[in-house]
């Protein structure tokens, strides 16, 4: 036991920090291997990794760096990827060159060929374009002001982090060396600015800002214009509003809490604990504008709108959300942007929004013309923390103390946990007591842990695991998710001491839905339906079968692994609060369902999740469960009465199986439940023996 404990531990820490972390900046020689004539490495400027560029003459041409210690986001792997990159002195790509990665879709599946062929596209564009990767939506883009470079086909997710990666490093030394503006660390919302706001307050102190074109005034941008009589709409209703465009920042939670329903602004905090780095812009439009063009795609850069800070594009992204807004707030199509605070965009400072008005001139092959309407915004500082240089946190610590309340009450409820089932487990076990008790915990398991907390754990950390170790990378960005990495901690430890049981029967917030299902469905005499014993040994395989399905999918069909992974209903049901659309809650509810009228079917038939469990399981070190010599001959009671199966005739305990819901420790217990401790006592009752000194 003690070898396969290490072998459990070892896992553990390759799972957790395999792979090589980002080093530090390439040696002068190395770096000055990679530079081809006719330019040439110069002098280093910083400890960063920025050098001058010179080009045949000697005379400096711009810069050289790599994006590694620049901007060392977390790729898919979980490492960074670093490239070399050199811009002329006015901020045009010379080249963009690939250093080191450990993308899994690279290392073992497209080779390297793709990633390098995309970074080539890069040459003769300047960083002061809107660049995003992608295809342009409708004909020719539709006039949009966007450049769009070709991504790779089942590599979407490591070229758009690539992409990202490059934008942030060349925008700190654009911004740095070009414009004089010394890069620091980002703002970010301060969540103790507690300030009870109205509409009319944002709009009095200029927190939402207001935007008006009339139809004469689109007109007279396109006086003069082949395009000046291509929009009859503008030209019969001179007065009508093209544009009619409001803007808020809605990163701190104040500003956010006046906007925003109660449901929508829970949403919004649910994504920026998963995108912690982002700045949401809340756009409402009531004009003809609209915002996007109809053939606009979600979740990607929009097209009619661009933003720009210090002479520089500023990224824009659709954050793919619905939400609804107070009374009082304008209505009219709404969208919530994400700008990366990581690229050097700074809210606190002035920035351009600029709304495109797209007109198109002939019926075949239309020339397609624009122009420009901006509104300059700023937010105010006063919600805002600005971190010192000097005492920037790593991420993961950040990461910590952003949420240390909830990982104190975590830590707090895990113990808990852990003495009530260990320690414990027999007063736990009374049946007075346990399933009240197991009510209670379970619901605050579904309400902190998962809605709250968004503690689910789920098949795809593993996933990504194995992606990491097989590719070389590291899975150091879990780091970034204390609350996830508790959960997981104490459910290892879990495998230890009892099994599976601890995680799937205590702690997974759709387990306990399902449970609270089935009692529900006993409340409402829905009719019970569980498999017979040779189709429930034939319908435990499903979670193998998925496993293996989701293992294959990873390795040769990567691009399908997060499609893949919806096998899984807890994004819907935990992390999103069912706010997806129709099919997706549909699943999640049917299985919910399933579970009013068989006991947990999910778990036991489908879950790739068990799967894992089940092989944690297998480094228990004990059998804690007690047992007696009648259990299984003659008394059969508490294989009958386990809802999950777990007790075979024989009266062993399959703990690959058991789900540590203690119903048969309160059978054991119970005198008036265990049959051999029923017959114990009916015996001494008819045949009493008197001893002295001994009791009867």
């Amino acid at each position: 036991m003690g070898r396969r404990l290490a072998l459990l531990s070892f896992f553990v820490f390759c799972m957790l920090f395999s792979g090589r972390a980002a080093g530090a900046p390439l040696s002068r020689e190395a770096l000055a291997n990679l530079i081809v004539p006719p330019y040439a490495l110069g002098e280093q400027l910083n400890e960063n990794g920025v050098w001058t560029l010179l080009n045949s003459g000697g005379a400096q041409a711009g810069y050289a760096f790599e994006t590694g210690p620049l901007a060392p986001l977390p790729g898919f792997s979980g490492a960074p990827i670093n490239m070399l990159v050199l811009i002329d002195r006015e901020g045009r790509f010379l080249d963009v060159r690939l250093i080191a990665h450990n993308e899994p879709i690279f290392v073992s599946g497209l080779g390297e060929a793709p990633l390098r062929a995309f970074l080539e596209q890069y040459r003769g564009h300047s960083i002061r374009e809107a660049l995003v990767v992608g295809t342009p939506y409708g004909e020719a883009g539709g006039g949009s002001s966007l450049v769009y470079l070709d991504g790779v086909t089942k590599a979407t997710a490591s070229v758009r982090i690539a992409h990202e990666t490059i934008l942030a490093a060349t925008l700190a030394v654009a911004r740095e060396k070009m414009q004089g503006v010394t890069s620091g660390p980002p703002v970010h919302p301060d969540p103790s600015v507690d300030e009870k706001l109205e509409w009319t307050t944002l709009v009095e102190r200029g927190l939402a800002r207001h935007l008006k074109v009339t139809n004469a005034k689109l007109d007279e941008a396109f006086a003069g214009t082949k395009w000046a009589d291509d929009d009859p709409e503008a030209a019969t209703d001179p007065e009508g509003l093209f544009l009619d465009l409001w803007v808020v920042d809605i990163g701190p939670p104040a500003i956010a809490r006046a906007v925003l329903t109660r449901e929508s602004f829970a949403d919004l905090q649910r994504l920026l604990r998963v995108s912690p780095d982002d700045e949401p812009v809340l756009v409402i439009d009531a004009g003809r504008h609209g915002l996007v063009s109809a053939d606009f795609v979600r979740n990607t850069a929009p097209d009619r709108l661009a933003a720009a800070q210090d002479g520089l594009p500023v990224a824009l992204r659709d954050a793919d959300m619905t939400v609804e807004t107070r009374p009082g707030v304008p209505q009219g199509t709404t969208m919530i942007l994400r700008i990366d605070r990581r690229l050097g965009f700074d809210p606190t400072r002035d920035w351009i929004l600029s709304a495109q008005a797209v007109r198109a001139h002939g019926m075949l092959k239309p020339e397609m013309g624009s122009a420009q309407f901006p509104i300059t915004l700023k937010a105010d500082p006063a919600f805002f923390v600005r971190p010192e240089t000097s005492s920037v946190r790593p991420p993961w610590q950040a990461a910590i103390v952003d949420r240390e309340w909830d990982l104190a009450a975590l830590g707090i409820l895990l113990a808990g946990v852990f003495g009530a089932v260990g320690p414990g487990m027999h007063q736990l076990a009374a049946p007075t007591v346990l399933r009240p008790a197991r009510l209670a915990l379970l619901a605050v398991v579904v309400g902190f842990v998962g809605w709250w907390g968004q503690g689910q754990l789920s098949i795809v950390t593993p996933l990504a695991a194995l992606r990491a170790i097989s590719g070389g990378g590291n899975l150091a960005v879990l780091l970034y998710d204390p609350f996830s990495l508790m959960v997981w901690g104490a459910a290892i430890l879990g495998f230890v001491l009892w099994g599976r049981g601890l995680f799937c029967g205590w702690l997974c917030p759709f387990g306990a839905m399902q449970e609270f299902a089935h009692h529900a469905g006993r409340l409402l005499r829905l009719p019970q339906w569980n498999p017979s014993p040779i189709w429930d040994r034939r319908l435990k395989a499903g979670p193998w079968l998925s496993l293996a399905g989701l293992v294959a999918v990873t390795f040769f069909a990567p691009e399908k692994a997060e499609t893949a992974a919806e096998i899984e209903p807890f994004k819907t049901a935990v992390t999103t609060f069912f706010h997806r659309e129709w099919y997706y809650v549909a699943y999640a509810a049917f299985w919910l369902f399933l579970a009013a009228v068989t006991f947990k079917g999910f778990c036991r038939y489908i879950c790739p999740l068990g799967a894992i469990m089940a092989l944690g399981g297998l480094l228990r070190t004990r059998n804690w469960i007690p047992r007696r010599l009648e259990c299984g001959s003659p008394c059969q009671l508490c294989h009958v009465r386990c809802p999950y199966g777990a007790i075979r005739k024989t009266g062993r305990v399959a703990y690959s199986e058991c789900f540590q819901c203690l119903d048969c420790v309160t059978i054991h217990d119970d005198a008036t439940q265990c049959v051999p401790r029923v017959l114990a006592h009916r015996k001494r009752a008819a045949n009493p023996v008197t001893r002295v000194g001994i009791p009867a």
